[in-house]
């Protein structure tokens, strides 16, 4: 049996690592996963790490495995994305040093040493919190002399990937845009934002392209892996830009990413930012395109942490039947998910149902009430979205592991009134996002998108009803401290 010819795209995410061989066709042929191993870090009120030396373990291993289900195959392009906002730090002779995840908070007792604010979000196009990565660093620097000591560079953790691959350090635009440090429009690290954290720009790598070749593969790890030694590493970018890419859209298309989190993008073709410092605007992956996003906050795993306890045992499609025989009426959830208009996020959320309990409460009830709770905060942001950039197409695209559920995506087309559209690619669109720049670096015809499903909306009235009282559910939260 000849060998398929294949890539090879490793994805890291908030919650787990995955590797997976797609045929250039664009057919999955493999896919391992394991969740990442986190730490606490005690010198910090909120922080968390993990060990790159593991995480690189790991890749390998899940590679090793990948590569064996896939069967005879010949990969001619590596690549890597991963979750926005983590960094790994190295040393001067590229060792690493720590990894820090998009959920550690380390710099947050530093985040008042931005004093100007509105100057931050014109340049960086977000404003400015100990999420993204510029703060993560200081609080290296403030708390971990000794470690800090040894840091010569950082970078994302898929242009760190692609480094331990290739050996050809680099950052890519998209992952740039999170680090605050990065001036979006003008497409280059700043001096000035250096200035601002009192970090030496000398720390930047250079900046490089989505979809480019960045080197080839180091022999060690040819060998090591059995991949042929020519193949290439490709340069890959953010998560949420890769997913956006499985579908192709088309300028000022909207796209839904849902994951751990659920992003509500815009593809504009100029950088745009809100008045009311309420957007993020980044590069997309391509050269001239910026994504306009707000974000939903982390209603994924709201949801999956809801279906281990809800249920444990059973597969989704079992979900959605009972969810078919689920009035909508039996209770109502407001679980922490971000709004953009709102001054501050909850910290408090629940379930509200009529008391005594009633016997037409189900299981199915509660998650309902958890998928209504994501379309609500979906349709809040995508209101937001609109009034800094109109949208005026008729439809808009989800993709991404959250949308396999058919009652979301009908809640999410009867709130907007607009048709909710999927791909073939939507389950593992961050993967097949870098297949195809994989395809795109090496010039080969890729796959094509297609649609898959396309929900219109239904009983529209109804649903804007419902959606007023999760409104008040979501206030009587608001107000508990």
């Amino acid at each position: 049996m000849s060998a398929v010819q294949a890539y090879l795209v490793v994805d890291i995410g908030t919650g787990n690592a995955r590797t997976a061989v797609v045929a250039t066709s664009g057919e999955i042929l493999a896919l391992r996963r394991e969740n990442v191993q986190y730490e606490k870090d005690a010198d910090y009120p909120d922080a968390i790490y993990f060990e790159p030396g593991r995480l690189w373990d790991q890749i390998k291993r899940l590679t090793m495995h990948a590569l064996a289900d896939a069967g005879p195959v010949r990969i001619c392009a590596v690549t890597a994305t991963s979750q926005r906002e983590g960094i790994v730090v190295l040393d001067a002779s590229g060792k690493p040093l720590i990894g820090m995840s998009n959920h550690d908070n380390r710099g947050r007792e530093w985040e008042g040493m931005i004093a100007d604010k509105e100057r931050m979000y014109t340049l960086t196009g977000r404003y400015p919190t100990a999420l993204f990565s510029a703060l993560k660093l200081v609080g290296l620097r403030e708390r971990k002399r000794d470690l800090w000591s040894s840091a010569a560079t950082f970078t994302s953790i898929s242009d760190w990937v692609q480094f331990q691959f290739s050996g050809v350090l680099g950052y890519e635009h998209s992952q740039a845009s999170e680090t605050l440090l990065y001036d979006v429009q003008a497409k280059s690290w700043s001096d000035e934002l250096c200035n601002v954290f009192k970090l030496a720009p000398a720390l930047l790598p250079p900046l490089k392209p989505s979809g480019t070749i960045l080197g080839t593969l180091l022999p060690e790890i040819a060998s090591e892996l059995r991949i042929a030694s020519e193949a290439v590493v490709v340069v890959g970018g953010a998560d949420t830009q890769l997913a956006v890419r499985s579908i192709q859209p088309d300028t000022h298309d909207v796209i839904i990413v849902s994951g751990t989190t659920t992003p509500i993008v815009n593809l504009v073709e100029a950088y745009v930012t809100d008045t009311r410092q309420r957007t993020w605007t980044g590069r997309h992956i391509d050269a001239d395109r910026f994504m306009l996003e707000a974000n939903a906050g982390v209603t994924g795993l709201n949801y999956q942490r809801l279906k281990e306890i809800f249920y444990p045992n059973e597969s989704y499609e079992v979900i959605e039947r009972e969810l078919d025989e689920t009035s909508y009426s039996q209770c109502v959830a407001s679980l922490g998910s971000l709004v953009a208009d709102e001054d501050a996020p909850l910290t408090k959320g629940g379930f509200i149902f009529n008391a005594p309990v009633s016997h037409q409460l189900t299981r199915g009830g509660f998650v309902f009430a958890i998928l209504w709770d994501i379309a609500c905060s979906i349709y809040e942001n995508y209101k937001t979205l609109c009034s800094v950039s109109q949208h005026d197409r008729d439809y808009i695209w989800a993709c991404g592991g959250g949308v396999q559920s058919r009652k979301l995506r009908q809640f999410i087309a009867n709130l907007t009134n607009k048709k909710v559209r999927i791909c073939n690619t939507y389950r593992q669109s961050s993967v097949l996002g870098g297949a195809f720049i994989c395809a795109d670096a090496l010039g080969l015809a890729g796959a094509v998108p297609e649609v898959q499903e396309e929900v219109q909306p239904d009983n529209r009235e109804r649903f804007l009803e419902l959606y007023e009282e999760w409104k008040r559910v979501r206030h009587t939260f608001s107000q508990i401290r």
